[in-house]
């Protein structure tokens, strides 16, 4: 019996060993591009397999399951689905700056890159770019190897005649690491490359000149900073911003062109999703008018052209995928073969060595054919010198080539060359074309030996193809490159809502609306029944609105949130959360720096601003102290803080005038003592705050006693003006049960 040698080994040996050939191969072979030819292993044997198939860029198209076919029976033994997804890539236009595929049929739409139809119903052929990759194949450039099953041979790279990496970029995820190299522009890749042969030791600065950007396939703008592009450059790393492009159109706003890569049904579902919350309320609908002529063309209709069409925008880019960021990790697999992140510069340095090795190898190959042309030729022209005895010893002998090598001292290929000579080329003129086949190829010899000779030289032939490469393949860029732009930003509602004039009615029992316009009349609008008129403010509706309750809580909302004037408006409560029992007592609108008396009846108050009392909350927040039974008075505006005056008037005819400056600043609380109340007649409510005004000492002042009401000159004020805190002057009789003071002019 035979003994089986067995290997040994732990478990964590062997995964460990497993998982790393494991990520080698994914890496290597699947996910990230060689530098030399930009492509991953699956791109190049798709090329490949269909210039082997006869589908050049001047063939006629094939169906695409004949390609995919060819390529996992002969070079690529995975799933048909996944090939054939990495063929429609390569020919979508809206994918890659640069198709290698030229196809008819559906391959897809940038709104639904995966719609594209099966393989058995598409069709195509290499593109025009392809033959870039190709042309030199078959001239000694490059190295091949053998097949998955060794029944084949494939290139292991192919030999590139422009840096496809940065052309048409690339993206694929390996076993811990990544890559996502953007693409560029031809004629700027192709000059920098020109540039960099020219003055090799060029800094980055210099180069980017001609580099500035990236160039996606579409229309939309590149609006990252300088700094940022620089830093892609020099690190190969960082991120590149792209943003729509939008016109202004008859009032309405027409996206003409997305970031690379966006579903315009996508932007669309975004903005109907903020339409539809009211966070965009100057928006009246979205269309997408997009066709064959117009790729892209969403419109979106506002509801008035006076609103800033590029502050809306900007919230846009900022809320929806109209400006999007793509990752830069320009990490590829070097001519070393090892995988590393290479920034601009190295990148083309390193392309520039293969395409000098590329060319490198083609001169050479073509060389070593000319030195056995050369050679053969030679051999013909001694033959046909001596064609009688050449015919003799074919003639004569049953193994001529032997006899040919040792009486015309010839080798082994001349004299196989001779033997396969048909009788036509024996003729007179044969020997002119040989000789002058001869010079020409001595010619080229002699250059040939001149270009390998010297790297300038080399260099200089580089250059010249290049040259010709971007006057037969360049392009213009397609995506703009605009740097200062302003940052987007998401704004808050009241930033996009049409400041329009508005009135805001607040009812007894609490219900609110919203109605357009100052010149109304509140008091006739039409209320539920045993319900009536209380307060109103005018103000604009991009505005927010604050409510006062009986608790001494504030509570804001933006007027456009309110309740229009159809009907008879809605419940704050379904808005706002107050305390059991609150009631809702007045309302303010104004600017946030807009200074106000905020006053309880039993006479204390202090100043504050608009500012202050403004809440996020359901629950509001609390702005003044209340003692137990105390009520909270009407806010007022103060205007001049230094100038105006505080009047108040209590329930028994005191009448208490004095200089607002003598109030404290306070974003909450109790306040200072503006009058002086005795202690048992505030407890028991017997005195209390009737009314409070605020005026100019150039006013006059009405204080409302019952039906009879007096006017009090600005000549006469100063029988009532004080300090703060003062008891206060009663009123003549007849007028001292007051209800209500007020300042007229």
């Amino acid at each position: 019996m035979n003994q089986i040698n067995f290997e040994q080994q732990s478990i964590a040996q062997f995964s460990e060993r497993a998982y790393l050939d494991y990520s080698m191969y994914v890496i290597l072979d699947r996910a990230l591009p060689f530098v030399g030819d930009g492509l991953k292993p699956v791109q190049r044997r798709i090329i490949y397999a269909m210039s082997e198939l006869g589908l050049k860029s001047t063939a006629k198209f094939k169906k695409s399951a004949r390609t995919v076919g060819d390529v996992l029976g002969k070079f690529h033994p995975h799933g048909d689905s996944a090939c054939y997804e990495s063929m429609v890539l390569m020919a979508q236009k809206f994918s890659y700056r640069y198709p290698f595929i030229d196809g008819q049929g559906n391959w897809g739409a940038p709104d639904n890159p995966k719609s594209f139809a099966a393989m058995r119903y598409t069709e195509s052929k290499l593109s025009r770019y392809a033959d870039l990759l190709l042309l030199e194949i078959n001239q000694g450039t490059v190295n091949w190897t053998d097949n998955f099953d060794g029944s084949l041979q494939e290139p292991k790279n192919l030999p590139a005649q422009v840096p496809n990496l940065l052309l048409n970029g690339a993206s694929g995820i390996a076993v811990g690491m990544a890559t996502d190299v953007p693409p560029h522009n031809l004629i700027e890749v192709v000059s920098a490359c020109i540039v960099l042969l020219d003055n090799p030791s060029i800094d980055l600065d210099d180069i980017m000149q001609t580099i500035q950007a990236p160039d996606y396939p579409t229309d939309a703008d590149i609006v990252s900073s300088s700094a940022d592009l620089r830093q892609i450059y020099d690190t190969g790393y960082g991120s590149v911003k792209m943003r729509a492009v939008y016109q202004k159109e008859k009032g309405n706003i027409v996206i003409e062109a997305l970031p690379f890569q966006v579903s315009g049904a996508k932007v669309i579902s975004q903005i109907v999703v903020q339409m539809r919350a009211k966070k965009l309320p100057l928006v009246d609908d979205i269309r997408d008018e997009s066709d064959h002529e117009n790729p892209t063309r969403i419109v979106i209709i506002l509801h008035s052209n006076r609103f800033d069409v590029d502050a809306l925008m900007l919230h846009l880019f900022a809320t929806t995928e109209l400006e999007k960021n793509y990752r830069v990790n320009m990490n590829v697999i070097g001519l070393d073969g090892k995988p590393r992140v290479l920034p601009l510069i190295p990148m083309l340095k390193e392309w520039l060595s293969y395409r000098m090795q590329v060319v490198t190898n083609r001169l050479t190959c073509r060389f070593d054919k000319i030195i056995v042309r050369l050679h053969i030729l030679k051999g013909l022209l001694i033959a046909l010198l001596n064609i009688n005895e050449v015919i003799a010893v074919i003639r004569e002998y049953d193994k001529p080539k032997l006899v040919l090598i040792n009486h015309f001292k010839l080798n082994t290929i001349q004299a196989e060359a001779i033997l396969e000579l048909k009788l036509r080329h024996l003729a007179k003129l044969e020997e002119v074309r040989i000789r002058t086949e001869q010079q020409e190829l001595v010619l080229e010899r002699k250059q040939l030996e001149l270009l390998l000779s010297s790297n300038s030289r080399l260099k200089s032939l580089i250059k010249k193809e290049l040259k010709i490469i971007i006057k037969d393949f360049g392009d213009e860029r397609r995506s703009n490159i605009k740097s200062n732009v302003n940052v987007a930003q998401a704004f808050s509602e009241d930033n996009l809502v049409l400041a329009e004039d508005v009135t805001v009615v607040l009812s007894n029992k609490g219900w609110v609306r919203r109605v357009k316009g100052h010149d109304i009349d509140p008091t006739t609008l039409n209320y539920k029944a045993g319900d009536s008129y209380l307060t109103s403010v005018k103000g604009k509706s991009n505005k927010m609105v604050i409510f006062i309750d009986s608790t001494g809580r504030s509570y804001s909302l933006l007027a456009h949130s309110l309740s229009n004037s159809r009907g008879q408006g809605e419940p704050l409560t379904g808005k706002l959360s107050p305390p059991l029992g609150a009631q809702f007592i007045d309302i303010i609108m104004g600017k946030t720096s807009q200074n106000i008396l905020l006053s309880s009846d039993v006479g204390y108050g202090f100043i504050a601003t608009f500012d202050d009392l403004l809440s996020s909350r359901q629950t509001g927040k609390v702005f003044l102290s209340l003692s137990k039974g105390a009520q909270v008075m009407r806010v007022i505006n103060v205007d001049d803080v230094d100038n105006q005056l505080v009047a108040l008037a209590t329930n028994r005819g005191r009448l208490l005038i004095f200089s607002i400056s003598e109030l404290p600043m306070l974003s909450k609380g109790k306040g200072n003592k503006l009058i002086q109340i005795p202690v048992n007649s505030a407890k028991t409510r017997q005195e209390f705050v009737a009314s409070v005004c605020i005026l100019f000492e150039t006013q006059q002042l009405r204080v409302n006693a019952g039906k009879h009401y007096l006017t009090i000159k600005f000549q006469d004020l100063n029988n009532y003006i004080s300090n703060r805190a003062c008891r206060g002057k009663l009123l003549p009789k007849g007028y001292q049960n007051v209800s209500s003071i007020k300042v007229i002019d």
